[in-house]
Parts: structure tokens; C-alpha cells; sequence
């Protein structure tokens, strides 16, 4: 398993000490499952809006954290949080009109075939739910995702995340399949994405019912974020949802990162493919860094599920997180966040275009709505991954105030995802930092 942009314990001596300790007094009691960012971690203390400051009063622009995509402490939610915490916070097995309006509202921004809602507090735990409910009405056991996926980390959606390294026990059939790919990684050029992708997908199911596995869901992530940032062109999922569909297989949409409008064209990133999955799961912006998330689905199949079995989440949909959600949808109307989303995108997508004329390490640049991927590579050739490359420019914009990551199988791909408030002076700094960063550090691994 490749470790992005993850902090290296050898380098502890030579950080100042007051990190020091706070790093080795986390290690012992949290252990070291708990990845830190960056080779000098930061110790944030504030944020407002897309700036986050440390410990020391170092400003940040934050064009990472798309789970307050609406900025953070964005002062609408604190007050509807705040206001119905201080009235009641209890679940959901009592009446709660409100929780109706949110769920109403919410399902309206869907494709009208999804007219159901159940809540959780975690996109681990919609997509271990989604799966549940596919492997329940299938009565299959067979999954496909793409090969350096990341759908969560219950035990059941760990088996579904190939990017978090050996894949856990939880699913007992995962089959792999290549993600769509529009530039190179290291492999050749696909030149129709769509039929690329749905090829993957019927290989998938003929080795299914070679090894006799009933197939149970095709699970994707609409923009393909962990696999490298890949959504063009629109609709070019259509033809594997139909194929997949067709084999008898539940379609589940992972929504947590595309999702609530971070494409700038669409509130969902599956509405771009002009399709309608059996179950979208929702996540992160849901609650603007409140713990809410959800899945939507079909009525039948939610109510086969329930003859059956019943649900609870003890957190899931209580009266706080409704009142969160529901000034969440307030803010990306009365802001009109998906209009300057696209707008905003398209001048970052430019401006990106213009620093890959003057770098030849910036290979590729994939740009939907405030979701951006850029692929760094030596001297232009896309068949050469520059992932050490890709790392010191990470750090090198975090010293330089901007937090970004990095994600794809070959980790050479710079993944930005700002708050959907950013504005035009936002996107000029953070273009001004990497240039700098491309000028001054040295490209060879």
C-alpha cells in the first residue's frame, strides 16, 4: 500500500518540540493507525471560511477539506446548530416533523425514482448500509469497484476500498475493475471512456459467474477521486449502469465526495451521467463538519428490506443533525454555491492550464466544478508518474500556506477540493504558491 502525503515518524527529531510532544502524546493514546498529514504536521486551531490557522498564527487557505465545503464556521449552520441544541437533540424514534421537512428536501434535489431516506453519521456507514441492502434484495454476494477505490472503513467497506491496501474480510467476493482513465497513468490512453469502462464491468461479471458468485452491487464513486480524479465525459457511466442493471446487480452511487453540488453542473455527480442508480449514499458536506450522512433509495426496496429486518442508527437523523442539513440546503440555494462552483472552477481549471504551458511536469489537468485533479509526470511523458515529485510539492504548499493532498494508484496526482465559497483571489493565490513550488523544487524521484 502506497502512504500519501503521510507524515514520516523517522523525521520526529527534526520538527520543533512542542509538535514533538503533541506527536508522541498522540501516538500513545491513539496509537499509530492514525495518519498524520504532511512531513511537519500542522496544529490547527481556527478556521473561517476557506483559511484555517495553526497554533503559531500561520494563515492556511484550505483547498482540501470538502467536508465543510461551505466554509468553515459558516455562520447559518452554527446558528441552526446551535439553536436546536439548545431546545432538544434526540433520535428518531419519535415524531419529528422537521426531520420530515429535511428528508422532503433533500430527496428533491434527487432523481425521482430514489424516494426513500435512511440516515447514519458516516459515509462508512451509508455505504456498509448500501451494501447490506443490495446483498439482501439480490441475494448475491458479488461486488465490483474500481481498482484503487475508497468507499469507507467499516469491515465491510474496507473489503470494498482496494486503496487502503490488503482488502479486509468484509465482502466475501470484491472484484476489481480498471477505473475510466483519460490520460495516462503509466498505461495507454483510453479513447472512448465509457465503452473502456463498461468492457470492465462485463469482465467483472463473466468471472463472477465463472467462479459462481450471484452478483450483488457495482459501486462507484461518480468522479473516481481515489482512483486519480476522473469524470469526462458526461454520461460516459450510462452504458456500464445499464449493463449492470441488466445482470441483476443494485447500483450504489458514493456521493460523499462528489456530491451537494461540488461539480458546479449538478447537485449529484451521478446527475451528470444522465442515470439513475437503485441507492446514492451521502456523506461529509452533508452536515458542513457535522457527523451526518444518509443514503436514498428505492422505495420496494426498502420496504422488502423492512418485512425483514429493521434499522437504527441511536445518532442518525437526530434533531440537531436535521436542523444542520436542512441550513446546510439553505446555504447552497440562497448562496447560489453551484453557480460560482462552476464559475470559480472554470477560472482555476484555466489558470491551472496556463502553469502546465510553463511546467512541463504538469501532465494533465481534470477539472469538475471545485473537484480538480492535477497529474504531475517527468518531462511531459504520461507514461512516467512522478509520485516522490508529487509529494515534495504537497509539503512544499503546505509551507507555502495552501493545503492540498494527493491521490491516485501511482500517487502523482495533486487532488484539491476548496470550500464551494472560494472566490477569484482565492483561486490567484493558490495558482501563484504552486508556481512557485514547481519553480523551486527539483522534479526527479
Amino acid at each position: 500500500m502506497k502512504t500519501i502525503n503521510a507524515f514520516d515518524p523517522a523525521a520526529l527529531a527534526d520538527l520543533p518540540e512542542r509538535r514533538q510532544a503533541l506527536i508522541r502524546r498522540r501516538e500513545a493514546l491513539l496509537g499509530p493507525a492514525y495518519r498524520l498529514f504532511y512531513q511537519d504536521p500542522v496544529e490547527l486551531v481556527r478556521g473561517d471560511g476557506v483559511w484555517v490557522w495553526d497554533a503559531e498564527g500561520k494563515r492556511y487557505l484550505d483547498a482540501y477539506n470538502n467536508v465543510v465545503s461551505l466554509g468553515h464556521c459558516h455562520p447559518h449552520v452554527l446558528q441552526a446548530l446551535q439553536a436546536q441544541a439548545a431546545r432538544l437533540n434526540t433520535h428518531t424514534r419519535y415524531l419529528s416533523e422537521p426531520l420530515l421537512d429535511y428528508a422532503e428536501r433533500l430527496l428533491a434535489t434527487h432523481h425521482g425514482s430514489l424516494d426513500r431516506l435512511m440516515f447514519t453519521c458516516t459515509g462508512s456507514e451509508a455505504n456498509d448500509l448500501a451494501l447490506r441492502l443490495a446483498q439482501f434484495y439480490t441475494g448475491g454476494t458479488g461486488v465490483i469497484v474500481t481498482e484503487w477505490a475508497y468507499h469507507g472503513v467499516t469491515q465491510t467497506t474496507s473489503g470494498c476500498s482496494p486503496s487502503l491496501g490488503t482488502i479486509a474480510s468484509g465482502v466475501p467476493h470484491v472484484y476489481t475493475v480498471p477505473a475510466p482513465r483519460a490520460y495516462g497513468l503509466g498505461g495507454p490512453v483510453e479513447a472512448d471512456v465509457g465503452a473502456a469502462f463498461a468492457a470492465g464491468v462485463d469482465a467483472a461479471l463473466a468471472r463472477m459467474q465463472s467462479d459462481g458468485v450471484r452478483p450483488a452491487a457495482l459501486l462507484f464513486d461518480s468522479l473516481f477521486t481515489s482512483d486519480g480524479v476522473y469524470g469526462a465525459p458526461m454520461g460516459f457511466l450510462a452504458d456500464a449502469v445499464s449493463r449492470a442493471q441488466a445482470a441483476g446487480m443494485v447500483v450504489i452511487a458514493d456521493e460523499v465526495q462528489p456530491g451537494f453540488g461540488r461539480t458546479g453542473t449538478h447537485f449529484w455527480g451521478y446527475q451528470r451521467h444522465g442515470i439513475a442508480p437503485d441507492i446514492v449514499t451521502m456523506g461529509k458536506p452533508m452536515g458542513n463538519g457535522h457527523p451526518l450522512a444518509g443514503l436514498c433509495a428505492r422505495h420496494d426496496m426498502l420496504d422488502a428490506f423492512a418485512r425483514e429486518t429493521r434499522y437504527f442508527n441511536t445518532f442518525g437523523g437526530n434533531t440537531v443533525s436535521a436542523a444542520v442539513g436542512m441550513a446546510v440546503l439553505d446555504v447552497i440555494e440562497g448562496e447560489r454555491l453551484l453557480h460560482n462552483t462552476a464559475t470559480q472552477g472554470q477560472y482555476f481549471a484555466e489558470s491551472l492550464h496556463g502553469l502546465a504551458r510553463r511546467h512541463v511536469s504538469v501532465g494533465d489537468v481534470r477539472q469538475f466544478g471545485l473537484f480538480l485533479g492535477v497529474e504531475l509526470v517527468h518531462d511531459g511523458d504520461p507514461s512516467r508518474p512522478a509520485a516522490a515529485f508529487t509529494t515534495r510539492v504537497v509539503n512544499g504548499m503546505k509551507e507555502r500556506g495552501v493545503l492540498i493532498s494527493a491521490c491516485s494508484p501511482r500517487a502523482n496526482v495533486l487532488k484539491i477540493r476548496p470550500p464551494l465559497v472560494l472566490q477569484r483571489a482565492h483561486v490567484d493565490f493558490f495558482i501563484e504558491t504552486l508556481d512557485d513550488c514547481l519553480k523551486h523544487l527539483l522534479p526527479g524521484d
